[in-house]
């Protein structure tokens, strides 16, 4: 009879326990520039992989229309951390936001601008008086645009804007504009739908910005360091997994990605987002790592283009020390 006591002691303290282990993750929210799609499969596939929870995290995603709406969510408290866009990240500081950058998922430059070669758009200064279709005004798209335009000696005024939404490329085949800036994914994807002959202007040709990047606020960064750096580890162990493992990334992406059915079409997009993740800085210091000069100079194209009005010293905004060395050495 004395074991009963003992038992229901240890009934007692596996209950006491046990609740707390179910509260043991840190939630962690981040507000995504887009819809759960394919290529963001290191993120969607949390519920197979489990890269966060083995760091303690419960990993949340909002999903977003362009990278400067993620950047809003963030900064209304819906998210912790904004899946964003350099451009976002600029004119947020120059409207007097206090933001870090923590880590650079995309280091290089995926946008472009596409137009049927029937239209004898060849370059991007035979962009003047045509109609451009972007994702969105508040997209990496739009910016980019504005950047390949001011390389040229163009400026908005001298074209005709179209926001066209995800589908973008639905308009430019039906000539309701004459080209539309896009990513190497969605004309990936435009291409397998029939897209036919087209000529593809690239932005990185004139600035190889980062296409995306992990913004917080400085309160949040300064608040929560420890978390934050479990999280960039989970997202980095993520997307190590995609690169080495494409094909199963593209399985995946079939029941997590709302475009993601066609399993072949997947793997050609993530191998693209593999690639677009990875830089002659990150293969010397390490996924993640950014290219300081890149950003900077992206900063003072945007101040000469007049979408910022001061100078922006990215020194003082990027901050790279929640970030692993490369393969996790001291």
């Amino acid at each position: 009879m004395r074991a009963l006591p003992a038992l229901l002691a240890l009934a007692l303290s596996w209950l006491a326990v046990a609740p707390v282990s179910a509260q043991a993750l840190d939630k962690v929210t981040v507000a995504g520039w887009s819809q759960p799609i394919s290529e963001i499969t290191n993120l969607l596939a949390e519920p197979d992989k489990g890269f966060f929870k083995a760091k303690g995290i419960a990993l949340d995603y909002i999903p977003g229309n362009g990278g400067g709406a993620a950047l809003q969510n963030m900064l209304a408290g819906q998210a912790d951390i904004a899946f964003t866009d350099p451009a976002a990240l600029y004119i947020a500081l120059d409207k007097g936001e206090k933001l870090v950058a923590i880590y650079n998922i995309y280091p290089q430059n995926v946008f472009n601008v596409v137009a049927l070669k029937s239209s004898g758009i060849r370059t991007a200064a035979d962009l003047k008086g045509k109609r451009i279709g972007v994702y969105s005004l508040a997209s990496g798209t739009y910016q980019n645009l504005l950047v390949l335009l001011h390389q040229v000696g163009l400026g908005e005024k001298d074209v005709t804007v179209q926001p066209t939404g995800l589908l973008n490329f639905a308009p430019l085949m039906q000539g309701q504009v004459d080209a539309t800036a896009a990513t190497d994914t969605g004309l990936l994807v435009a291409r397998a739908k029939g897209l036919g002959e087209a000529n593809v202007i690239e932005v990185r040709d004139q600035l190889n910005l980062p296409s995306d990047i992990f913004v917080v606020k400085e309160s949040y960064y300064e608040q929560n360091k420890p978390l934050l750096k479990r999280f960039i580890a989970a997202y980095r162990d993520s997307a190590t997994w995609m690169i080495a493992k494409p094909e199963e990334a593209a399985r995946i992406a079939v029941t997590r990605a709302i475009n993601g059915r066609d399993e072949a079409v997947n793997l050609e997009i993530i191998k693209l987002r593999n690639a677009s993740s990875v830089s002659a800085t990150t293969e010397r210091e390490g996924l993640g790592r950014f290219d300081l000069d890149a950003l900077q100079k992206g900063a003072d194209t945007f101040r000469s283009l007049g979408l910022v009005s001061r100078q922006i010293d990215m020194k003082t905004v990027v901050k790279s020390d929640l970030i692993p060395a490369k393969d996790n050495a001291p």
